[in-house]
């Protein structure tokens, strides 16, 4: 699955967080984060972990970026890059099934 565009490696952003909602506002900010996550691109993989393809690392680091420009006052939010053939290393359970990754974006695949 390791695909490259005009020499670069694809990468996946992985963004991981832990945020409090035991407020209104808390709960605010949290929907607030996710929704930019969102419109950034990114799908949610689990609760509070999102992830995106990027063609490049270059890519990879302007949604990294932007991830960063809108990071809530509070709580911990970690931030991964690897790479397309990392990410196709990960094994997927459900309960005891083995289910199969999320596949990189058709549309990119056609460049």
């Amino acid at each position: 699955m390791n695909v490259i565009f005009g020499g670069l490696k694809s990468m996946w952003v992985i963004v991981l967080f832990d945020l409090p909602a035991d407020t209104k506002q808390a709960r605010r900010q949290y929907t607030l984060f996710r929704k930019k996550l969102l419109n950034d691109g990114f799908g949610m993989m689990q609760y509070s972990v999102y992830y995106r393809h990027c063609a490049s690392d270059e890519n990879a680091h302007v949604h990294s970026k932007r991830v960063k420009s809108v990071l809530p006052p509070e709580g911990e939010v970690r931030i991964i890059k690897i790479t397309d053939k990392q990410f196709g290393k990960i094994e997927v359970y459900y309960g005891k099934k083995r289910k199969p990754i999320e596949r990189t974006p058709v549309q990119l695949e056609l460049f």
